[in-house]
């Protein structure tokens, strides 16, 4: 048995260790603990969310917030959820005790290619330079990341609350546009723009491009009408062949591509 000295030394320890190293079922005792809740309210509490959402997962037995709290017990999804809930917690925040970086999700996808062209779920922070060197000119071409002095991140919600943008990927076997649109692209797309023009433009630059739901998939690329007709028009360097649907039973304009982040090599 441990003597009184090693338990108090222990304790010591763990109330001086970095927030982030602490243990993930102790850091929701703790804020079950900061609200004055007993197990048996949060079991109470846990009914309701379960009773709300017409599913038993999401109930916390007495037991089993025991095993959460002291025992290592990782919770599911949905009592992860109910316990974020009744403790105010933000779940995003509450997954990163458990290693699972939900805010990462977007950077930790960009790597990972597909064969097909798809939509992509919108980031939830983003990463943004919050100082420069002094001697940074916009003016000039630079080595930017040689001219960030201080990197710092906003949520995206504040982004996501005033802007409607989805993102859509460019699959490695779509080719529809290469070499202007290279296979692996990520594209920011404005579902406010939708209207398919065939004329108004000057170039090939200017002339919009847009992602379109073809029922058995996704197409990213330069697109004509014709009466009830979508024509998809590839890059004159393309090997693609152009294609024809019905509007609106085989195709949906989803909207036109306002930004890129293209390779300029092969994935």
């Amino acid at each position: 048995m441990r003597s009184y000295e090693t338990e108090i030394i222990l304790l010591l320890n763990m109330l001086t260790l970095p927030k982030s190293t602490l243990d993930p079922g102790l850091r929701l005792r703790q804020a079950r603990e900061r609200l004055g809740l007993t197990y048996r309210d949060v079991e109470r509490a846990s009914y309701a969310v379960s009773k709300q959402h017409a599913r038993s997962e999401f109930i916390l037995r007495i037991s089993r917030l025991a095993d959460i709290e002291n025992r290592g017990v990782i919770p599911s999804i949905h009592k992860l959820y109910s316990l974020a809930a009744i403790y105010h917690l933000n779940p995003i925040e509450v997954c990163g005790w458990y290693d699972v970086p939900f805010a990462d999700h977007f950077r930790d996808g960009c790597p990972i290619s597909a064969p097909k062209t798809h939509l992509a779920a919108s980031p939830t922070v983003f990463r943004v330079p919050l100082r420069f060197d002094p001697g940074f000119d916009p003016r000039r071409t630079a080595y930017l990341s040689r001219m960030i002095e201080q990197w710092g991140y906003l949520e995206g919600a504040l982004f996501n609350s005033q802007s409607q943008y989805r993102y859509g990927y460019v699959g490695l076997e779509d080719r529809s546009m290469d070499p202007l649109l290279r296979p692996g692209s990520l594209v920011q797309v404005d579902p406010a723009l939708r209207a398919v023009r065939n004329f108004g433009w000057g170039n090939e630059f200017e002339r919009p491009i847009f992602l379109v739901d073809v029922r058995t998939g996704y197409r990213c690329c330069w697109f004509l009408t014709d009466g009830e007709r979508l024509m998809l028009q590839p890059h004159p360097l393309s090997p693609c062949l152009p294609e024809v649907w019905r509007l609106p039973a085989e195709a949906e304009v989803v909207g036109q591509v306002v930004g890129v982040v293209t390779r300029l090599v092969s994935p």
